[in-house]
């Protein structure tokens, strides 16, 4: 394979790995706005991976795309599977917490903000209606994974998509 063609494969396989970060938060926010859920403090700590790593891996595919030395857009890759691993390190947690293998924040039910008004009227009365989530409580489980669990087995397979990228020989 070229170095163009090497690059395009980075370009091609950053824009992926994106579009996939993108469409797991995209998929928890929608289940937070159309399912109604409403997030405790360790599920919106457990986005902030994806809106770091989107970024990053779209900065690995226009470093490729521009013909940056294949080096950087590697290394947007690898950067991209570490904040991923790092994912994966909050969703056992946050997992870890549900199952009561260990303690949670003393203040998560606190960080939940969805549905509450922004007008100074209505405020302290959307305050006392809300009632956010605790963290050690699952909304809702499939196939026995709560949305932390599920989070942890997306968070490991973009990491490995990521390190598989950057590690990949060009031919």
């Amino acid at each position: 394979m070229s170095t163009r063609n090497a690059g395009q494969s980075l370009a091609l396989g950053g824009l992926a790995l994106a579009a996939a970060m993108a469409a797991v938060v995209g998929t928890a926010i929608g289940f937070e706005v159309i399912g109604g859920f409403i997030p405790c403090a360790l599920c919106l700590d457990q986005r902030d991976p994806y809106y770091w790593g989107v970024p990053i891996a779209l900065f690995g595919a226009l470093a490729a795309l521009v013909g940056w030395p294949a080096i950087i857009a590697r290394a947007a890759l690898v950067v991209a599977g570490l904040v991923m691993v790092y994912g994966l390190a909050l969703g056992v947690y946050h997992a870890g917490v549900e199952w009561a293998f260990w303690p949670g924040p003393a203040d998560c039910g606190a960080a939940a903000q969805s549905g509450i008004a922004l007008d100074a009227g209505s405020l302290l009365a959307d305050l006392d209606a809300v009632t956010p989530p605790a963290c050690d409580e699952a909304a809702g489980r499939f196939l026995g994974l709560s949305f932390a669990g599920w989070n942890v087995l997306a968070s490991a397979a973009l990491a490995g998509m990521a390190f598989v990228l950057a590690t990949r020989p060009a031919r």
